[in-house]
Order: C-alpha cells, then structure tokens, then sequence
C-alpha cells in the first residue's frame, strides 16, 4: 500500500471553491439542450436536492495517475471537485471493483489498497471530499459544502470467502458488495454460505448490490434479505437488452422490496442521449416506483456516455429533461438525494436490529457448502 500512497501528492492549499453555475460547459452541449429556464430550475432544484451518485470508477482511474488535483481540477478523469460542485454532487459511492482475473488473497490486497488510496485521496483534499458512512454523515458533509465519499461496491471476490475479512473491510469503512462472481454467488444463486455472507451484511450494515448478479442470485437475496438491496448500475431491460439491466418482473419485485435501482449515464446501458437516459428513469420509476429509481453516474468507469452527459458536471441537464416531462419537485427530490438516504438509514436500522439477535457469524464455506 506505500507504494499507492507514494504515488500521491497533496495539492496545493486553495480556498474553498464557489460554486460554478456560469455558463454550460462546451462538454455539456448540444443542439438539443434544454432551454435556459429549465436549466435554471434545474440548478435551483439541485441546489436543495444534491445528486448521490450511485457509482464511481474514480478510484481505479486515480490509481493510474502519476500526480492528480481534483480540487483544483483534473482534466485525466470525468470527476474532480468544481465538477461536482457545478453538477451539485452532494455524494458519492466510490467503487472498489477491480479489474477481472484477480481473486483469492489477489483480490483480497487490491482491494485493501484501493480502501488506502481512496482514504488518501480524501484526505488530500479536505476542502471538497469526506469520508461518510451513514445518511448522517452524507448529510453533514453536504452541508459543509464537501461531497460526502461512500466506500463501494467491493467485488465479492475481495472477502476471500472469509467472514471475517467481510467484517474488517467493514470496520475500514465498506458500505456495499456485489454478491457475483464467486462460487457462492453464481449464475445457481446463493449457496448456503451465500445466504450467511449476505446475512451478516445485514447484521453489519453493508448493502447488497446486485447489479451484474445472476437472476438466481437477485431472487435469493430479494428472499432472504432483511435489508434493501441495490442495483449500483442497472437500467431498464424492457428498453434496451443490456445483461445488466433489469426486466420488468424483476423490478416490480425490487419495489415491492423497497430496494433501489440506480440508471446508469452510458451509451451501452441506457443509449446515446439525455432523453434516452430519461426514458429509462421513466420507465423504472412506472414500474418499481418513485422510491426505488436513483442515478448512477458510473464516470471514470471506463464507458461512454451520452453526449449531454460527459461528466459529473452534467447533471442538471438530466435534471431540466424529466422537468420537461412533469417529473414534480418531490419525485425529483427522491430521485436525487431521498432514496438513497432511505436506504442506507434502513439498512443501518437493519444492522442495529440484527446486532441484539445474533453475534457475528464463525461460519466457514467448507462447512457449509462442503
């Protein structure tokens, strides 16, 4: 992990930056750009309701950088400080995921350095960044004028099959894991040991994201689950046949179960345009509800995105496109901000529930998978 960290420079001392809501930005436009009333109400929206975004590649995109200031600004990756501020980010979800390939204890000290460089990261830039874990806390440091910083999604690979290990990437910050990619959440679904991992998730407070998981596998955590669940990057299949977007009988079931699914801004998922990201978020919001629809940036993620969408700065236009279409100050509001807090507070009232019920779990994949 020194070898993260040496890579590292703190940036120089600046004072804390205004925020940026001038003209639109060259990278944001487009011939068929909302007009200026509606962005300004856009603007004036986001200010009371900030964006948490769902997922951000930022971590992995830094580590590959020999010197970066994202407080002054870095034109290398889609998300630094003034474009969080001038596309009003109240908070974000940092991912952990690693490139495919590793996994074992490979996995294991990756992600252990990814939590390093992202802790250094934050703390090298006080005056945009901190580190939250709670609704709470997302919510004080949006009022302080930072952009709150949640760790995750980690890849499920980054337990090493070991409770243990889940409860230490807790206990350093670990907010959600993505339950694919291993023997005991596969294309079968959960297996025994799946269903204990995802318990103590529950008992510990660290949400289930589902996105990129097996049909199985979301059907087993939806049923075993006592905490909501998320999908950090999934649109609306009904629209267009992304693997990783979900049908309509799956989101009917997400809603019913309260979880949240999180429309990603890319080309692949959600198509090449604003509108085209809207109908999704329209056609989720019809079908799971008003409180399970949510944003996903996925910038620096290594995707394209719509070209009204370029990078984190962009997010009123979003915004003046669903006002355009009715979308009303109150389901905006839930949008942007209000369903991702319900989440993580109903997932930390889960975890405190749970903790008088159960102790931590001494369960051990050989014994119950064989």
């Amino acid at each position: 992990m020194a070898d993260l960290q040496d890579e590292l420079h703190p940036p120089a001392e600046v004072g804390g930056l205004p925020q940026l809501l001038g003209a639109v930005p060259e990278r944001c436009a487009s011939g068929s750009d909302p007009d200026a009333d509606l962005l300004e109400r856009a603007r004036a929206l986001l200010a009371a309701h900030p964006v948490a975004d769902g997922y951000s590649g930022l971590p992995w995109a830094l580590r590959h950088l020999p010197w970066f200031d994202l407080e002054v600004g870095e034109s290398a990756v889609d998300t630094d400080v003034p474009r969080l501020r001038e596309g009003h980010v109240g908070a974000l979800m940092w991912s952990l995921h690693l490139p495919e390939g590793l996994d074992g204890d490979r996995a294991v000290g990756a992600t252990l350095e990814q939590l390093d460089l992202v802790k250094t990261v934050v703390r090298n830039h006080p005056e945009g960044l901190r580190l939250a874990r709670t609704a709470g806390q997302t919510t004080d440091a949006r009022n302080c004028g930072r952009a709150a910083v949640l760790l995750g999604p980690a890849g499920a690979a980054a337990l090493g099959d070991s409770l243990g290990i889940l409860r230490s990437l807790h206990a350093l910050g670990l907010r959600a894991l993505t339950l694919s990619g291993v023997s005991w959440a596969s294309a079968a679904g959960l297996t025994r040991f799946g269903e204990e991992v995802l318990r103590e998730m529950n008992r510990l407070g660290v949400l289930a994201d589902l996105s990129g998981a097996s049909d199985a596998t979301v059907r087993r955590t939806l049923a075993v689950s006592k905490a909501p669940v998320l999908f950090s990057r999934s649109a609306a299949r009904a629209l267009r046949p992304h693997p990783a977007n979900l049908p309509d009988d799956l989101l009917a079931e997400l809603g019913a179960a309260k979880g949240l699914c999180m429309v990603p801004l890319t080309a692949e998922q959600t198509g090449p345009t604003v509108r085209d990201v809207a109908d999704h978020l329209d056609h989720v919001r019809a079908v799971a509800g008003a409180e399970c629809v949510g944003l996903s940036g996925t910038y620096d993620a290594g995707t394209a995105h719509p070209q009204e969408l370029g990078d984190a700065s962009c997010y009123p236009h979003l915004v003046a496109e669903l006002l355009r279409r009715g979308w009303d100050e109150a389901g905006l509001a839930l949008l942007t901000w209000g369903n991702v807090q319900r989440l993580l507070r109903e997932s930390d009232f889960t975890a405190k529930a749970a903790q008088q019920r159960r102790p931590p779990s001494t369960a051990k994949i050989a014994e119950l998978d064989g």
